[in-house]
C-alpha cells in the first residue's frame, strides 16, 4: 500500500463491513411479524414474509442486472406490495424497508468500529460511508442514535441516490460531496467483487478489503479485484492511515 499521507478522505461500506449483522431468531422472528403487522396483510406472518422473499428475488435481479436501486414508496407499491392498497403502503413503507432489513438479522457496529471512525476523524480525515441497500432512513436514524453522525460528512445510499455499486457513478457523487479527487480516496469495504472493480474504475486512490466475519466463502483475488491491502481486525486501519499533516 502506498503511503496513506496522500490520501485525504475514508469511504465506508456497511454490510459486512462497518456493520455486521446477528442471526438472532427472535429478533428475526419479531421483524416478520411487525412486517405483517404494517402492511395490514390478513395472511399469516411467516406466509405474507414468503410471499415477500418470492417478490424480492426478481427485485434484486433487477437491481444488480442494471445496478440501480428503488426507493422506499418504489419498492413496495410496484415490486413487492403492487396488490396492496398503494395509500397505505406509501404511508408505511419506510417502516416496510427497515423490519425487511431487521428481519435479516440484527445489525451492530464491528467490533472496533466506532473507535476506528472517532480516531480517523481526530486524524484529520474526510469519512463517508458508500452502501448498496433498500431502506432510506435506516442509515441516517442509526447513525444519529448512535452519536456517529458528526463524524461523517457524506452518506451515499443506493437506496436514495438509485444507483449502485459497481457502478463508478456512485463513488463520483461521494467524492463530490467531500470536494475530494478520487484519487486522494480510500475505500474500505468487503466485498471483492462488487466494491473493489467499481471504485478502480472510478479512480479511488487506495482499495483495503476487511476480510468480514460474515464472509463464508474464500475469495480469489485477480487484476480486477486485486485490493491495496487486506486487514482481518478493524483497528488495522489505524496502522494504515497515519494522522494528516
Amino acid at each position: 500500500m502506498e503511503t496513506a499521507t496522500k490520501f485525504k478522505a475514508v469511504f465506508f461500506d456497511l454490510g459486512g463491513t462497518l456493520r455486521i449483522a446477528l442471526l438472532e431468531e427472535p429478533y428475526m422472528r419479531h421483524a416478520r411479524r411487525k412486517l405483517a403487522e404494517i402492511a395490514g396483510t390478513e395472511l399469516p406472518y411467516e406466509e405474507f414474509y414468503q410471499l415477500v422473499e418470492d417478490r424480492y428475488a426478481p427485485y434484486r435481479d433487477w437491481a444488480l442486472s442494471e445496478n440501480k436501486e428503488s426507493g422506499d414508496e418504489e419498492l413496495w407499491c410496484k415490486w413487492l406490495l403492487p396488490d396492496h392498497d398503494p395509500v397505505r403502503i406509501r404511508q408505511v413503507c419506510h417502516e416496510l424497508s427497515f423490519q425487511y432489513r431487521q428481519s435479516k438479522g440484527r445489525r451492530v457496529v464491528v467490533d472496533g468500529g466506532a473507535e476506528v471512525i472517532r480516531t480517523l476523524h481526530q486524524r484529520g480525515y474526510k469519512l463517508g460511508i458508500i452502501s448498496n441497500l433498500i431502506g432510506e432512513n435506516e442509515v441516517p436514524d442509526w447513525l444519529e442514535e448512535d452519536g456517529l453522525d458528526q463524524y461523517f460528512d457524506c452518506v451515499v445510499l443506493s437506496s436514495v441516490c438509485h444507483l449502485r455499486k459497481p457502478c463508478g457513478e456512485i463513488y463520483d457523487l461521494a467524492c463530490r460531496e467531500l470536494g475530494v479527487t478520487a484519487a486522494e480516496c480510500v475505500s474500505v469495504a468487503d466485498n471483492i467483487k462488487r466494491d473493489i472493480p467499481g471504485a478502480k474504475a472510478a479512480g479511488i486512490g487506495c482499495n483495503i478489503i476487511f476480510d468480514s466475519p460474515e464472509k463464508k466463502h474464500p475469495v480469489r483475488f485477480t487484476e480486477e479485484n486485486r485490493p491495496d491491502a487486506v486487514i482481518e481486525d478493524f483497528r488495522q486501519l489505524l496502522d494504515l492511515l497515519p494522522p494528516l499533516v
